[in-house]
């Protein structure tokens, strides 16, 4: 024993093959919301069930978070996005 008491040991970094399902699991999931018309993960009801299963079981909890947060902001960015290329194009044809 330490000074500090028990201490557990820090959880073992994610293998490659862990990842790869992750994403995989991830990427199954998003396309069935993305077929659904949902935006936010968890808010589909019981569709995309078995997907979302994958999903949990696959990848860290930390990991499920972010990969739904960034979900969320790319779907609020798109009309920027597409705003600022139709100023970019409209900013080219100007100078031509």
């Amino acid at each position: 024993m330490g000074w500090f008491g028990n201490r557990k040991e820090p959880p073992a970094a994610a293998s490659r093959q862990d990842r790869t399902r992750c994403w995989e699991a991830r990427d199954a999931y998003f396309a069935c919301l993305d077929a659904s018309g949902v935006v936010v993960a968890g808010s589909e009801g019981s569709r995309c069930a078995g997907q979302n299963k994958a999903y949990q079981e696959n990848c860290a909890r930390s990991w499920i978070d972010y990969f739904n947060k960034r979900r969320v902001l790319a779907e609020q960015q798109k009309p920027i996005l597409a705003q600022a290329a139709m100023q970019a194009e409209e900013a080219k044809r100007r100078s031509s």
